[in-house]
């Protein structure tokens, strides 16, 4: 370990980030088998169960619907009129009914453990991620589940350990993996247009107080508790996930160790103090969350990351985008390059039309036109709803594992531990247990 990292992940304890309790998390954990190119047998249909019908999971409903080789077995939400909606939908597409889950609220386990379900699609609330992950895939079911895959790194070594256990995919449905800017950006790493790559800019910037306040239906709802107790970057992977591809991160090189500060707490505050009356406890609560979270991330190779995490502040959506080389740089919001011998400047808007074309990714390239028709954030939900099952179906690889889903999502609760400690150096744990220095980075997919 780095002399000057703050923490060993041999005698880490970490206070949980939605809770008192202390979790002991260390380096030598039992290891299974690695599931790095996990290659699962073929499969000629998909039988999914979809739990979670809400705001992401019904969407995903209907878009799995429209994808040869799915057949939707099983649906679970506690709200039935969700359910209700998804078998008309069903009824409509001339498919068989789906059975029936969420009669209480641990009802999903009878659907992950169904013999009828191959995959389990997880769109429910953050905290049930890891926890439905992990038992599905020790029911042999393949998992695949919304973001952040985990929310403490214990639950983000459950995940890698079940998964070696059971010899079964865990993929975080991390979609923005899948922009048509995204992977033009990742075919222009590949093919060395940038150079060797150095540092990245990544982040969340969405304004979303409104829903934090109000989405989760009570004063007390899981997304509220994450800045009322909390501090640090509660969303990290949107932004992290495409830079962490570009860079070869757990295939090649890794996350090494991190160091994470936010700034004073005011947008949260204000908001509820001009929506709520006095009494309303919305009002009355205690945000400590940051208003902007700014993480620096350091590789074992010695490229860097900066990720900014914030959504309360009124600014523009970006997720940032920055990839820079030693020949140039690729940027988003909005889209632009700076390629050496012309860098002094960005190429960006009609001028980029060219670059759109001569590094096309062959997936926006084979199906980017139904993907932008059947939608889901312009098109890359499809995308990616379409790849992974290609790859079930096919026996192959995913494009983002277990590995990936645990590194990316433990950034969160690191960053809470640095934040709370005068932003002191945290080391990243390898989830690979070493793989990722004989794995070479993802290749320029298609199918």
């Amino acid at each position: 370990m780095n002399e000057n990292t703050g923490l060993s992940r041999r005698n880490f304890l970490f206070t949980a980030a939605v809770g008192t309790a202390a979790i002991a998390v260390t380096g030598s954990r039992t290891a299974g088998a690695s599931v790095m190119g996990l290659r699962a047998p073929k499969m000629d249909r998909v039988r999914v169960g979809s739990v979670g019908l809400g705001k992401r999971g019904f969407p995903a409903f209907r878009r799995l619907l429209a994808i040869e080789g799915v057949e939707i077995t099983a649906l679970c939400d506690l709200r039935a009129e969700r359910i209700a909606a998804a078998q008309k939908m069903l009824a409509d597409a001339n498919r068989p009914a789906a059975k029936e889950f969420g009669k209480t609220e641990d009802d999903w386990k009878r659907m992950c453990a169904d013999g009828n379900v191959d995959l389990v699609y997880n769109a429910t609330p953050r905290p049930l991620h890891a926890p439905i992950a992990i038992f599905a895939m020790k029911q042999g079911k393949h998992a695949a589940s919304e973001v952040p895959a985990a929310r403490t790194l214990e639950e983000c070594w459950q995940l890698v350990d079940t998964a070696e256990a059971t010899q079964r995919h865990c993929m975080m449905l991390e979609n923005c993996c899948y922009g048509e800017t995204e992977l033009m950006f990742l075919r222009m790493c590949r093919e060395g247009v940038l150079g060797e790559l150095m540092h990245a800019d990544a982040a969340y910037i969405h304004e979303t107080r409104d829903l934090n306040v109000s989405g989760a239906g009570h004063p007390a709802g899981w997304r509220l508790d994450d800045f009322r107790r909390r501090n640090g970057n509660v969303y990290p992977t949107h932004g992290l996930g495409p830079v962490a591809q570009y860079m070869g991160i757990n295939r090649g090189d890794r996350f090494d160790y991190m160091v994470s500060m936010s700034s004073n707490e005011r947008a949260m505050t204000l908001w509820a103090e001009s929506h709520y009356p006095p009494e309303d406890p919305r009002r009355k609560a205690t945000y400590t969350l940051g208003d902007m979270n700014t993480s620096l991330i350091r590789t074992v190779k010695g490229r860097t990351i900066m990720l900014q995490n914030d959504m309360n502040s009124p600014r523009p959506y970006s997720r940032l985008n920055l990839i820079s080389g030693t020949k140039g740089c690729c940027a988003d919001y909005p889209p632009r390059v700076a390629i050496e011998p012309k860098s002094h400047s960005w190429i960006q808007g009609d001028a980029l039309k060219d670059y759109y074309h001569k590094y096309a990714h062959p997936l926006w390239a084979k199906i980017g036109e139904t993907a932008k028709k059947i939608g889901g954030h312009g098109g890359m939900d499809f995308v990616m709803d379409w790849r992974m099952i290609y790859c079930l179906r096919n026996g192959e690889p995913l494009d983002q594992d277990v590995y990936d889903a645990a590194a990316w999502s433990a950034i969160g609760p690191l960053s809470d531990w640095s934040v709370a400690h005068g932003s002191r150096p945290v080391e990243v744990p390898d989830f690979t247990r070493g793989v990722w220095e004989t794995t070479p980075p993802l290749a320029i997919v298609g199918g």
